[in-house]
């Protein structure tokens, strides 16, 4: 059942029969919800071509509506100035409205009509690098959206894409070698592959590749044997393989405890190293098509649409070369014969289509990464490796920012680690649990704690910065997570003590009728957020139903409700509400929980 459907067809009938042109009608919820539920400007924006006033064009409507007894009996119309239509959704028409989605699988959330495969692709951590809190925001919008696109219907996989064959891999080793940590593996006829790397531990990689990556920047030297290190390990060289696949199975057994934390979870474990089987095909394709050139050295491919990448006269021979709208061309082959980037994205995506044939891929990293996902999406479409009706979308999120508006960091200016955040949040949530009288339940502290992060950062609009700000976003009261959470265990309460034995929900008070609407919004916001890419809409519709709920919780005693049948009414409302939000939460990868 489609409350807003169903209007836009009775407008349609009634604009037909009247021999007007029905296709400009829009029925939206009203923003003065005091006056009416749904509007539509419908006749403001045809009256003026009929040479009538708007109101009086409104008015016709209105009364043909009033013609057709039984929409009367479910709607109210009415016509008001300057030509509004307003409609007020009766109680009868939400009652129905409420029964049908508490039995309906999907609870009334509309599914796309024409569902699609969709290959999400987030998280991105780097092997031999920890996690910090720079990695929070891909995981937690990541799964959100990949659930959100599965609640409405599209079929779903994802892949965390690891970043394990970069320079990262290089640097790591060539310290770690430097240092003293492998020579067993470069010894004279040493069996490498019954090697351990001894010694070597998550908290030392930690320490090793910030160290190379720093000597990077000021030893060229150092900069061209990581290069060679990394290049060793593109082409299965030993020992640099076989101790680049230890290093990495290391990391990736903590990188999904780390997900763990977050209710992130991924089809495929993958990185760029799976990809480079069809790394030779990939480049060879666009030689073929006559789509690269050589570059100093480098093979780079053209992306350039008209108008971008002008270049602006030099001053002077010594000034760089700058450029009006800079698209520079994508590189696919470095001046080493190594890979980049762009080479294993291009091959990745040759990978999945030919494997999996998704409608859509769609790629979740910080907005630093806008250039390159331009650049390797132009060479797929160039290229034919992502045919025409393949949709590619990168969405761009901001940064995650302390409250002085800079990037979250530690008082001493380093970057927060990703585990020292979850175990804040964890710490945190268990001092309200505290003062609750709930003591001694981690697993509950981080089920609030982390949900409490995913809903803050989920209720802004994914691609603006937002400030991550622990005690708001731990209130028990206001827009947040654990509001939402609390709400529902006020409910599993009411329905504890209740003898709940089913049966019909009959709207009756205003606070009902503001539950059932807000249930409206809440279904239409699913729809908002697929087509945005963004899940703030849910989050807002969310806590409306929440805290609808809650006006109606101080101001009717449920349980000691006298009339039998309302009293059953309110408690399969309660019901209702508990389901939706449940589905809500889940949807944006947050547990929900029995106390508080």
């Amino acid at each position: 059942m489609n409350i807003k459907k169903e209007l836009t067809d009775i407008l349609c009938s009634v604009a037909k029969e009247m021999g007007l042109d029905a296709s400009k009608i829009c029925v939206v919820f009203s923003n003065r919800p005091e006056l009416c539920d749904y509007q539509c400007n419908f006749a403001m924006l045809v009256a003026k071509a009929l040479g009538e006033k708007p109101i009086e064009l409104a008015e016709k409507i209105v009364k043909n509506i009033e013609k057709n007894a039984k929409n009367a009996k479910k709607y109210e119309f009415s016509a008001v100035m300057p030509g509004f239509i307003n409609i007020k959704v009766t109680n009868l028409a939400l009652s129905e409205f409420c029964n049908f989605i508490k039995n309906d699988k999907n609870l009334g959330v509309e599914q796309v009509e024409k569902p699609r495969l969709v290959f999400f692709d987030y998280g991105g951590a780097n092997v031999a690098k920890e996690l910090h809190v720079g990695h929070l925001r891909s995981p937690i919008v990541g799964e959100a959206m990949k659930r959100l696109h599965a609640v409405m219907g599209d079929r779903v996989l994802a892949d965390v894409h690891l970043g394990d064959y970069g320079l990262q891999m290089g640097l790591t080793l060539l310290q770690l070698k430097i240092d003293g940590f492998l020579d067993k593996f470069f010894e004279k006829n040493a069996k490498i592959q019954d090697l351990a790397l001894e010694n070597v531990t998550l908290d030392l990689l930690n320490e090793e590749y910030p160290k190379a990556s720093k000597r990077k920047d000021v030893d060229e030297e150092f900069k061209k044997q990581a290069d060679d290190f990394t290049l060793y390990i593109q082409q299965k060289k030993e020992p640099y393989y076989t101790i680049y696949k230890k290093i990495k199975d290391l990391s990736v057994a903590e990188i999904q405890k780390n997900y763990a934390l977050l209710n992130t979870q991924f089809d495929f474990y993958y990185g760029e190293s799976d990809a480079q089987g069809s790394i030779d095909e990939t480049v060879q394709i666009f030689v073929d098509k006559a789509l690269a050139r050589e570059s100093e050295d480098a093979l780079v491919v053209d992306v350039a649409l008209e108008g971008e990448h002008i270049p602006i006269p030099k001053k002077s021979e010594d000034e760089p070369q700058r450029y009006k709208n800079p698209m520079p061309p994508a590189i696919i082959k470095k001046y080493n014969g190594g890979d980049v980037y762009a080479t294993t994205d291009i091959a990745t995506i040759l990978i999945r289509n030919r494997d999996y044939h998704p409608d859509e891929i769609i790629y979740l990293t910080d907005n630093r990464q806008i250039m390159h996902f331009k650049q390797v999406f132009r060479c797929c479409k160039l290229a034919g490796i992502s045919p025409e009706s393949q949709k590619l979308t990168h969405i761009a999120f901001g940064t995650m920012n302390g409250q002085d508006g800079k990037p979250f960091k530690t008082r001493s200016g380093a970057t927060v680690k990703f585990k020292d955040v979850v175990n804040l949040l964890i710490s945190k949530a268990e001092e309200k649990l505290a003062s609750n009288g709930i003591k001694g339940d981690r697993e509950l502290a981080r089920k609030i704690g982390v949900g409490a992060m995913k809903f803050g950062d989920l209720s802004n609009t994914v691609e603006k910065d937002y400030v991550f700000d622990i005690d708001k976003f731990l209130s028990f009261d206001g827009k947040t997570g654990p509001y939402i959470q609390y709400t529902i265990a006020r409910i599993n309460s009411i329905l504890s003590k209740a003898n709940f034995k089913g049966g019909e929900i009959n709207i009756q008070s205003e606070e009902e009728r503001n539950i059932a609407l807000a249930i409206l919004k809440l279904n239409s916001a699913y729809n908002v957020c697929y087509e945005a890419y963004s899940l703030n809409a849910l989050c807002l519709a969310t806590f409306d139903l929440a805290s609808a709920f809650s006006t109606l919780y101080n101001n009717h005693k449920i349980l000691a409700e006298i009339d039998e049948n309302v009293k059953q009414s309110l408690l399969a409302l309660s019901l209702l509400v508990k389901a939706c939000l449940e589905k809500a939460l889940w949807t944006l990868g947050i547990d929900t929980v029995e106390k508080m």
